[in-house]
Order: structure tokens, then sequence, then C-alpha cells
């Protein structure tokens, strides 16, 4: 095996999650050009993955965030040459993709656990994870170990997720040490779903109790659009919340590794901490913690998942978000559990 195309164009916590792959692929065959196309937008966290021999960015937005055009990145692809493509987003567009590289074997998901049933007619070898689908109540595997999966019709055993991520150190990093100190807890507001927030006043409640329980400073991260969010958690801490700087992916890596713990719903921001180490307790409800949860064995969930109406949806159909019934006091002894289980926690 000499050339391999793996096909993830986004997005974060998807990347984060499909980074296994690529280190396996790297173990099982370390001489071979291992390439990843992704979307501009979520190209940055590629340049982290030492693993990889290229990262391949395509423009499928048509803004100015760089990157090859489709017809131009096809033409890329088929120049490689490539022995085999691997789509790991289960698209048509993904799929269609990878059969257009030109490989000579195109590996992806049965229509179950495709993301879009119709993508498995563009592979030649299409794996059954075994269930009743990704989406089906019954899926208690992680979304990381299905991915592996996909290595099985190369003769790849599954083996125990790793996450090869340089950690840099940033100017960011930096700076939230020097006010936050060494000890602090990193509180995420934001996702892309707004069923997956948890309310900013109890974040900044948490704060005021992690403040008053542990002399830990918390520090709120924000994204594009969770300015104003972030800024109300802050807001109502009482001054034991502090904003964190606009963050790059490098930031948001270094940031998050040094934080003694993490608090967030499922969203990339969350993946991407748990892939570093960062100790966390996680917020659920739409989505399944066994599907989409951290990594690390003292990591605590709290979840309404059980109790959800909208699993997989990005806007709650139920009279109350499910989220809106966990309670600061719950998420308080979940962190404080994570912090007791933690090196140095105290």
């Amino acid at each position: 095996m000499n050339r391999i195309l793996l096909v993830r164009l986004g997005a974060l916590g998807d990347i984060v999650h499909a980074i296994p792959v690529a280190a396996a692929l790297r173990r099982a065959f370390p001489s071979a050009a291992i390439d990843w196309l992704v979307s501009a937008k979520h190209s940055e966290i590629l340049r982290l993955v030492p693993v990889l021999s290229r990262s391949l960015v395509l423009n499928d937005r048509g803004d100015a965030g760089g990157g090859a055009s489709l017809w131009s990145a096809l033409h890329e692809l088929r120049r490689r040459k490539y022995d085999v493509a691997i789509d790991l987003q289960g698209l048509l567009k993904s799929a269609i993709i990878a059969r257009l590289s030109g490989a000579d074997r195109v590996i992806g998901f049965n229509a179950r656990y495709a993301r879009e049933s119709l993508a498995r007619l563009f592979y030649t070898d299409v794996h059954d994870p075994g269930g009743e689908g990704i989406y089906a109540p019954s899926e208690t595997r992680h979304v990381a170990l299905i991915n592996l999966g996909l290595l099985q019709p190369l003769g790849i055993a599954a083996g125990e997720p790793e996450f090869p991520i340089d950690v840099p150190m940033t100017e960011a990093a930096r700076a939230v040490e020097e006010q936050a100190g060494p000890y602090y807890a990193l509180l995420n507001p934001g996702a892309a779903w707004p069923n997956k927030r948890w309310p900013p006043q109890r974040l900044a409640a948490l704060a005021s109790s992690l403040r008053a329980r542990r002399s830990m400073r918390s520090v709120v991260l924000w994204g594009p659009s969770e300015l104003e969010l972030a800024k109300d958690v802050v807001a109502l801490s009482g001054g034991a919340a502090i904003l964190a700087p606009k963050t790059s992916v490098a930031d948001l890596v270094a940031i998050a590794r040094g934080a003694s713990v993490m608090v967030s719903g499922d969203t990339g921001p969350t993946h991407l901490a748990a892939a570093v180490g960062t100790p966390l307790v996680g917020l659920y409800g739409p989505t399944r913690p066994e599907r989409n949860g951290p990594w690390m064995k003292n990591d605590e969930t709290v979840s309404r998942a059980a109790i959800c109406q909208c699993h997989h949806l990005r806007q709650c159909r139920a009279a109350s978000m499910c989220l809106l019934q966990i309670e600061v006091d719950e998420v308080l002894a979940a962190v404080e559990r994570r912090l007791d289980a933690a090196e140095g926690g105290r």
C-alpha cells in the first residue's frame, strides 16, 4: 500500500473522531503517503496531525477561505494515483469525490451507517459495522470505533483509538494562564445545535461555585457567533469567570490542554479537548454519550439522552429542552469528582 486518501471534509468534531483511522494506517503502513481531503473551513486541525503526509484543502463553499476548487482538487487527486480512498463522511458528495479520485479501491459504510444511504453505491468495498444503524438507539459504540471498522477491508484490526495531535504553546494560551493561573476550568457555552447548549446562567453559577469551593477561575470559550453568549456567562459569574481571547484551533488545543477540567456540551471543542487528554465533564441530551462522549475512564458525563425527544435533531421539538433538566448542583458534583480523580486535583 503506497498511497492512501482519506475523505472527511468536516466538521471539527467529526474530523477529530476520524484521526484514529489515520493513526492506525500510519502504524500499518509506515512508509505510505497518507493524504486527507478536507474543507477549507476545517483544515486547520489537520496541520497538527503529524501522521499525515499531506492535507488537500477543498474550497467547497466558494468563499475566500482558500483551497482548491472541486475540479482542481479532483485533478490533483487523480494525479496522485491512490491505491485506496476511504470515505469517512458517508455523504453522496464525499462518496462521489472518493470515487472520482481514481483510487483503485473506494471503501465506505453500508447504507445503514452512511449518512446518506445512496453513498454506498460509489464504493468498491462496503463495510457493515453490524447493528441497526448509526442513529439507532441500540447503537452504543463510540463513533471513533465505528470509523476504525472501515480499515477491516484492508486487513487492519481496530485497536484502541489514538489521537496524534501536536499541542503547541500559543500566545492565547499564555494569556489565559497569566489571567487565570495554572489551575482553571474551561467552560464552553456554545454549540452549533441550540439544543446542545446549557444555559449561560447555569454555567455562570457553576463558575461561582468553583471559585468558592476550589479557588478556581473559569475561562469561557467562544467561537464564531458565540461571543455574546460567552459574555453573558462572564457577566453573570460575579467575577468568577473571564472571557477567553479569540482562538484559532491551535489556540484551542493549547488552552484545553492546560485546563484542569472542561465543561461543555457535545461539540467540536469538546472532542478536541478529549483527544488531547483534558479532563472532561460532558453534558448530553440530543446525542448519546456512549456514541459521542469522552474517552478517559475518569471523565464524567451528565446526560438526559434517555428522556430526550429530539435525538440527532438540531432544533428541539419538545415543550422543554432536555438539557434544562440538568441542574447546577449535579454538574458541580461531576466536576468535583473529575477534579479529585485527576492528577493534582484538590
